[in-house]
């Protein structure tokens, strides 16, 4: 979790709309059917894991070595768009609606905590019977990554860390960070477009690189059926707890790739995590910010390109 889509400070705007100006900017969920009609396709695929119904893509050789991709807070496996197709030429990629985002939606449980969703995740791939995958994730969907990676040191061939969220200062370990009030439960029913793309901007070192049609995809995926409460719930769930324990255990090479502008988590983070890792690189990408796959995606996908090809085909 991190600064991007924290609706807890940017949308507080919104508690002090009167009656009829809410009423003006209601801002319903949006049918699941409908959305499937907007951003699904015939790649796209449901699983059953632990209660949630895991809307996911799979592309590319099945053979081939497994890429699991892991996107950030607020956001859905669309934002891998620009990268799939070029690595689905030498990868099996593999993409999903994380729970409680996109149209896998909210979880029966209603527990996103840091435990619930790498044991998630670890269902999800012995579900898909991968015995064996390299990772992707970007800012939440990082922190993700690096759990899995934890836990499954074995299977994990090789991790890609982009802006990963996780590592906290150490005065703020057992903090709730993204805690918000009560009041904050009004945008389950306003949520103005306008501030959406107000949140998504600090993302993007050129805010002239966040386009309408981006900006319109947010905002759908977060009027997906009960996303916008699972929001919630997992920003008051979130715990800061120390990383080092468990990213000792982790033994894939590691790539960890910033945007050098980055002003949701900063790219000095970058330093942190390559301190304890066993095996890790840092690249630094000038003059890109927190969202690297969308703002330039070329860029950053040239960095990860060389680093799988040296790492997957030795």
């Amino acid at each position: 979790m991190h600064k991007l889509l924290n609706l807890g400070g940017v949308l507080l705007a919104s508690v002090f709309l009167s009656a009829g100006v809410l009423y003006g900017l209601w801002a319903p969920d949006i049918a699941l059917y409908e959305l499937k009609l907007r951003y699904g396709s015939a790649s796209q695929h449901v699983v059953e894991v632990d209660g949630l119904h895991i809307h996911y893509k799979d592309t590319g050789p099945k053979d081939a070595p497994v890429l699991l991709l892991l996107h950030g807070f607020g956001s859905s496996l669309q934002t891998w768009d620009a990268w799939a197709t070029p690595l689905e030429k030498d990868y099996r990629v593999i993409r999903l609606d994380l729970p409680g985002f996109g149209l896998t939606g909210a979880s029966p449980s209603q527990d996103y905590s840091e435990q619930k969703d790498v044991s998630t995740l670890m269902h999800f791939v012995d579900k898909l019977g991968l015995s064996t995958y390299s990772l992707i994730g970007h800012s939440m969907g990082g922190k993700m990554a690096w759990g899995l990676a934890a836990s499954q040191p074995d299977r994990v061939n090789a991790l890609v860390l982009m802006a990963p969220d996780g590592f906290p200062e150490t005065k703020d370990i057992g903090t709730k960070p993204y805690a918000m009030p009560g009041i904050m439960g009004v945008i389950k029913f306003s949520l103005p477009k306008f501030l959406v793309r107000k949140s998504i901007e600090p993302a993007f070192f050129d805010a002239n690189a966040l386009n309408d049609s981006l900006v319109d995809r947010y905002y759908d995926m977060l009027r997906a059926p009960g996303v916008r409460a699972a929001i919630l719930e997992r920003a008051n769930q979130t715990i800061y707890t120390d990383p080092v324990p468990r990213l000792k255990k982790i033994t894939a090479p590691t790539l960890l790739i910033w945007g050098e502008e980055d002003r949701m988590i900063p790219s000095g983070n970058a330093k942190s995590y390559s301190n304890i890792l066993a095996q890790s690189q840092i690249v630094l990408l000038p003059k890109l910010g927190h969202l690297v796959q969308e703002e330039q995606p070329d860029i950053g996908l040239k960095a990860v390109i060389e680093f799988l090809n040296s790492t997957l085909k030795r």
